[in-house]
């Protein structure tokens, strides 16, 4: 059976990186840009696709490598999201993209398509760098990312390594 102390684990994490995440917006007024927030639901994501195949039996064999597959879509487009922000923080000042819209404006003017391409383009916003434990914060998100990976495929090679062929 696959082992499903991954699967919890990679919703407790989840749990507490949204936890963290409104923590710094609400106490510490970290006010989160358009890239922030779609980190954030990838984290969403990874999280109920984790819950979900916690709670489902794992009895077939395939199960296991669908939870990984599943659980590692939404990781890896965070982590991309994550590394994009990173780059656009490295841009020299002359090279950030100009401050756009907020995201409620492009949501609620602009189709869904237009409202991602345009925020994965990046702004003004997403250049501000701010720290956590002296830490930038897309790199947390980018650890969080790798964290799940690493647990989603490591669950199923457990799984795999213990079965007999």
């Amino acid at each position: 059976m696959y082992s499903k102390k991954h699967l919890w684990l990679i919703v407790l994490v989840s749990a507490a990186v949204i936890a963290a995440a409104l923590y710094s917006q609400y106490v510490l007024k970290m006010d989160p840009c358009p890239l922030c927030i779609f980190q954030r639901v990838a984290v969403l994501f990874v999280g109920a696709f984790a819950l979900l195949m916690a709670l489902l039996p794992q009895r077939k064999s395939g199960m296991g490598l669908f939870s990984a597959i599943l659980i590692s879509i939404p990781a890896l487009i965070g982590l991309g999201i994550a590394i994009r922000q990173r780059y656009i923080q490295g841009l020299p000042p002359s090279e950030v993209p100009a401050c756009g819209p907020g995201l409620d404006f492009m949501m609620d003017t602009l189709p869904l398509q237009s409202v991602i391409q345009t925020v994965l383009s990046g702004s003004g916003e997403c250049a501000t760098v701010e720290y956590v434990l002296g830490v930038p914060l897309p790199i947390w998100s980018a650890l969080f990312f790798v964290f799940a990976l690493l647990a989603a495929w490591g669950g199923w090679f457990k799984f795999r390594r213990g079965r007999r062929f």
